[in-house]
């Protein structure tokens, strides 16, 4: 878990710097998107492994594959060779977090869970506050390369304390594995993430290969459908979304991961590109919104046994689309102190609701889909970072797109001096590029970039206006997991139903389980 949250925000706050040294700014997004598909499509297939072959060898095998990523992506030399590392990177990332969450239920009881998730916020929350700051500390000081290098000792401390420590029963079923739906799912997703990241550029419609690539997205994704409905063992059992947690808990973690993503990735594009801030400036204005994040985790994981899940679930959502709000409305005028608020505001609302539908998805469905339900949480919320980061990557693209003329005629300069330059917009978050532009045309850049990213952020306001819209079809009341015969088993939806749960020593699904989880333990 600490391994994850460092990778996610110390990446974040050096990209800007990043693409200073490399160039591509166009391709800006594809860096996120590579490492996002990868682990996306990868996230179920760890998850349907892992109940086959147990947890232990597939999570020390996810680690190996994230290191040897993040070592070849801090060794690389053009903005391709980042993107194609970043992409192996991601494939050993799929195993982390859906992994970490699965071994939690496996050991743990509901009530247990809700406890320990404290602990498991406090490890994640200490990456992700330390991980902004170390990674524009080391951008500044040392090489962009090492917030890649950084990732290989705590990999391997990782790795030791796993293999050691965690003792399983051996699985003897022999593994039916759903390759076809794996192939087509990963197709479809990468035709799509093709047509939203390359639609920034006008002009590529004009282009005859994109019409077979939008063909190719519906036709993959019927492929996917198809063959999920008939596999013995799908990657995705469709069957699950007829759970109406699953399926109202997977569409807001969808929408949650869409809004969470375009925060951390364009925020320091922010700070660095429109108001000339340092990339340690850009990591220190994220530590807020982490902060936030796990503080109100670990509230959130009890509150939801006080007043329900769904008013927990609810209350972080409206706290996200306001801090959305009030992001877009920020210019290069508006004072720090007003930004690092926000952002403690989105993050408080980001952790009302991620890992209470977790903790929920796992408590409503039985046992021996538990691995399944788990990384469909983690699957949802990552599709959702990839389409926001090639979304909003697009609507950024179009709007510096729009802003050409302006920048000519506010900064007065001759048309071929600010052609030169103008499709160059990296040399905003470059402090040396910086004070070699002309101080009118610097001015004009920084406004365009802003007015850019305002665009970007409106987009936000609507994506997690939607999450909301998502979180009200969650159900009222909980029906107990299939199999279950104990009418109070599972987790309140609300406050009336909380002092019945309570009144139990823990739920039927936890009581079926607890000889095997006794065993685990010992």
């Amino acid at each position: 878990m600490f391994l994850a949250a460092l990778e996610a925000t110390v990446v974040g706050t050096a990209m800007p710097t990043v693409i200073a040294s490399l160039g591509g700014l166009n391709r800006y997004s594809w860096v996120f998107s590579a490492y996002l598909l990868t682990s996306t499509v990868t996230v179920p297939v760890w998850g349907r492994l892992s109940d086959l072959y147990g947890r232990r060898s597939l999570y020390l095998a996810g680690i190996v594959i994230f290191l040897v990523g993040s070592a070849l992506s801090g060794a690389s030399q053009t903005i391709t060779q980042l993107i194609v590392f970043r992409g192996i990177q991601g494939l050993g990332a799929g195993a982390l977090v859906p992994l970490s969450m699965t071994i939690n239920g496996d050991i743990y009881t509901l009530r247990e869970r809700a406890r320990i998730q404290g602990l498991f916020s406090g490890v994640w929350g200490l990456a992700s506050i330390i991980g902004p700051l170390v990674g524009g500390f080391l951008t500044d000081t040392l090489s962009w390369r090492w917030v890649f290098y950084i990732n290989i000792p705590f990999g391997l401390a990782a790795a030791a304390v796993v293999g050691f420590t965690l003792i399983e029963p051996k699985k003897a079923t022999r593994p039916v594995i759903d390759y076809a739906g794996a192939a087509w799912l990963t197709i479809a997703i990468t035709l799509l993430l093709v047509v939203l990241v390359e639609s920034g550029d006008a002009t590529v419609w004009s282009n005859p290969l994109m019409v077979p690539v939008v063909v190719g997205v519906i036709a993959f994704a019927g492929l996917f459908i198809w063959t999920e409905r008939r596999a013995a063992e799908p990657i995705v059992p469709l069957s699950l979304f007829r759970n109406r947690v699953i399926a109202a808990g997977s569409t807001t973690s969808f929408m949650v991961g869409a809004a969470m993503f375009a925060a951390i990735t364009f925020i320091p594009l922010f700070v660095q590109g429109a108001l000339g801030g340092t990339a340690t400036e850009a990591g220190a204005l994220l530590t807020p919104l982490l902060l936030g994040w796990v503080v109100m985790a670990v509230v959130g994981s009890q509150l939801m046994f006080t007043i329900g899940y769904r008013p927990t679930v609810l209350a972080g959502l409206v706290l996200l689309t306001a801090s959305f709000a009030v992001l877009s409305t920020f210019s290069q005028a508006t004072p720090r102190w007003l930004l690092i608020a926000d952002m403690g505001l989105m993050g408080s609302g980001m952790g009302l609701v991620n890992f209470v539908l977790i903790i929920t998805m796992q408590n409503s469905v039985e046992r021996d889909r538990l691995g399944i339900a788990t990384s469909l949480s983690q699957f949802s919320r990552s599709i959702g970072q990839t389409v926001g980061v090639a979304v909003m990557g697009t609507v950024m693209t179009l709007g510096l797109t729009s802003h050409q003329a302006d920048i000519q005629r506010t900064s007065g300069l001759p048309e071929a001096e600010v052609a030169r330059v103008v499709h160059n917009f990296s040399a905003l978050v470059d402090p040396v590029a910086r004070r070699s532009l002309d101080p009118a045309l610097l001015k004009a850049m920084a406004s365009a970039l802003g007015g850019a990213l305002h665009n970007v952020f409106l987009t936000g306001v609507i994506i997690s206006a939607l999450a909301l819209a998502a979180g009200f079809w969650l159900p009222k009341r909980l029906q107990p997991p299939e199999g279950s015969d104990d009418p109070a088993a599972g987790i309140p939806s609300s406050a009336a139903e909380c002092e019945r749960l309570l009144m139990a020593e823990m739920t039927a699904m936890d009581c079926d389980r607890e000889p095997e989880m006794a065993e685990q333990k010992r």
